[in-house]
């Protein structure tokens, strides 16, 4: 339930370069009714992959993306965040810092697209699966929240949690993904 206006979202992933960039895209875009979203990752890469660029190039994202480190997120001149989404098996394992407004935590983790080796094509093919995971999902997140105003936001996205990886990712090297979500592309996961 939103009683104070928007939740603040944090999507964490190991380099937020990829998956962490397209889904705070997405976040503030189609879920910009309900949510205030932010990336970060453990080990931020210092550039947006070009791939997920393309990828949220269409939507009407003010932001400019960058990848950034989630200490920027902590820290007493940090502002609250209600929820952290981890999008990758090795930033949802790592010691986070400790983020203010003691967020809940969820795991959407997809396999990593940065991951693929690939053609162009290829690689453009597995950002694009990726991209459109999170894009239904967080579409049906939007369109439950507004069928039911009482709903909590942090258990409903729980309960999704489960249409993504699990958390170990030694024996998901190359998982389908579409098993879920009707898509069934196999792209390489980032260990």
């Amino acid at each position: 339930m939103l009683l104070n206006g928007k939740k603040k979202i944090l999507v964490l992933c190991t380099g937020n370069s990829a998956r962490s960039i397209m889904a705070e895209a997405l976040f503030s875009t189609i879920g910009e009714k309900s949510f205030e979203a932010y990336s970060a990752g453990s080990n931020p890469t210092g550039k947006v992959n070009p791939f997920a660029l393309e990828q949220i190039k269409h939507l009407d994202f003010s932001a400019t993306p960058r990848s950034k480190s989630w200490d920027e997120f902590s820290g007493a001149e940090a502002f609250d965040i209600d929820i952290v989404v981890t999008v990758c098996g090795n930033a949802a394992n790592e010691v986070c810092p400790v983020f203010p407004g003691q967020p809940k935590k969820v795991h959407w983790g997809l396999p990593d697209p940065a991951a693929e080796v690939g053609s162009d094509e290829q690689k453009r093919e597995a950002f694009s699966v990726c991209f459109n995971v999170f894009k239904q999902k967080i579409s049906e997140l939007m369109f439950e929240l507004e069928q039911n105003s009482d709903l909590d936001v942090y258990s409903l996205m729980y309960q999704m949690q489960a249409g993504f990886s699990p958390l170990n990712t030694s024996e998901n090297a190359s998982k389908d993904i579409g098993t879920d979500t009707g898509i069934g592309t196999k792209v390489n996961e980032a260990i």
